[in-house]
This record gives C-alpha cells, sequence and structure tokens, in this order.
C-alpha cells in the first residue's frame, strides 16, 4: 500500500510504500500516483526552488522551506488528486493528516 502523509501547511509530504496492485511495470496505481507526485513537485519547484525532495525509491520525502502560496496550492491539488485515487483504489493507498 502506498501510504502519503502530510502536515496542513505542506511543509513535510512523506510518500512510503507500493500500491501492490499489479506487477511492477502493470501497476495502475503506482503510475498514477508517480506521475501526480512527481509533475506536482516539478511544478513546486518551477515556482520556488527551495522546494526540496529526496527519492530512494522505498520513499519520497517533499521538504517545503518557503510560504510561497502557488507551492501550497500545488501541494493542495496534489493531495486532493491522490485522495481521488484513494476513493477508487482504497486497498492500495492512504492518505493521511500527521503533525
Amino acid at each position: 500500500m502506498i501510504k502519503v502523509v502530510y502536515n496542513n501547511d505542506f511543509k513535510n509530504l512523506k510518500i512510503t510504500g507500493h500500491a501492490g496492485y499489479a506487477d511492477q511495470g502493470k501497476d495502475i496505481v503506482c503510475a498514477s500516483a508517480s506521475s501526480i507526485i512527481l509533475s506536482s513537485v516539478n511544478l513546486a519547484i518551477e515556482f520556488n526552488k527551495d522546494v526540496k525532495y529526496t527519492d530512494d525509491l522505498n520513499k519520497i520525502e517533499i521538504i517545503n522551506n518557503t510560504n510561497d502560496e502557488n507551492v501550497k496550492k500545488v501541494f493542495s491539488n496534489m493531495i486532493t488528486c491522490l485522495e481521488d485515487l484513494e476513493r477508487q483504489y482504497p486497498d492500495n493507498i492512504k492518505i493521511s493528516k500527521g503533525e
């Protein structure tokens, strides 16, 4: 299962796990989540270079060291898209607010 944990101000977002919907390379849930996350991170970085992320293939961590309203909107939209995916595939992705 993919787990997404974020805080209210989108300063720290962590994504871990794998969807497990299908075999690697055929997993539409994983592909969808990856596309949503990576396109959002890339757009946030275009707005503000102080957005940083790490990706070690098992965990993506996004650190937002800004107060940029556009960056917040990007991450808010990302969470909304991931929540839509969660509604369709509740056994494969879980979104939650952390501290």
